[in-house]
């Protein structure tokens, strides 16, 4: 909020508006709400918001039990060059790699809690965008600074994750790919949930922002039992120190 020529009143209902719901809203639906002639300021607004949001999260590691996988989501790069051919699969141009670690923990099934069917309880979530390419030299630094060393981590037998054995107690298998929700299944649902809120409000994004929308969306997923979520976005807003450039 510092130097901003928004006023305050603009950004508490910003701050609302993108908590209130476990959906989002995009910048035009929050410039439609305020009343404001122009979008540029109201979407650059949202996305400070935001990212003060993965700021907050990124102070926090993971415990428990990890399960980890990559995502693919759809995005734009406007600066691509559009004489080039498109790819297909890993490494499309519409494609961004995002890195995804949900804590996971056994529950033995009893009368109490039936509720858990996949005798998996969740915990917390990450997701961290993967930029410049796919191989382990870019995985491992991103699993290092998001979870706890002394933990299980469970995943695929993608050869991306093989630098994790050196740090971590990783237990990779072999999954075949009808059974990876089964095996994996909090990663699975948050990857599939992520993809269908951002389909749905955002329709495009950019590449380049990306990052601060699932930022939004792992900050209200792990604060779910919250009921004020207003407060807590304030909190972080207030008393995180960083740099914005954009």
């Amino acid at each position: 909020m510092e130097n901003s020529k928004l006023s305050f009143q603009y950004w508490f209902i910003t701050m609302h508006l993108l908590s209130c719901t476990k959906k989002s809203f995009s910048a035009k639906e929050i410039q439609r709400e305020l009343g404001h002639n122009r979008y540029q300021p109201i979407w650059e607004m949202a996305h400070k918001i935001r990212s003060v949001m993965g700021l907050r999260d990124n102070l926090y590691t993971l415990g428990n039990e990890i399960e980890l996988d990559d995502g693919f989501f759809e995005t734009v790069d406007i600066n691509r060059d559009h004489d080039e051919p498109l790819k297909r699969g890993r490494g499309s141009q519409r494609q961004t790699t995002v890195l995804v670690m949900a804590e996971s923990k056994d529950v033995e099934l009893t009368q109490l809690n039936k509720k858990y069917k996949d005798q998996k309880k969740f915990g917390f979530l990450k997701m961290k965008v993967i930029s410049g390419g796919f191989s382990e030299k870019l995985f491992t630094p991103k699993v290092t600074e998001s979870i706890d060393p002394n933990i299980v981590i469970k995943s695929d037998g993608s050869t991306s994750y093989s630098e994790l054995k050196n740090d971590f107690d990783h237990r990779p298998e072999t999954i075949p790919k009808k059974e990876a929700g089964k095996m994996l299944p909090w990663v699975h649902k948050a990857i599939s949930n992520a993809k269908r809120l951002l389909l749905d409000v955002h329709h495009r994004i950019d590449d380049d922002f990306l990052q601060n929308y699932l930022n939004a969306y792992v900050f209200k997923l792990n604060r779910r039992y919250f009921i004020n979520l207003f407060d807590r976005v304030l909190v972080a807003a207030v008393t995180q120190k960083w740099n914005y450039i954009g």
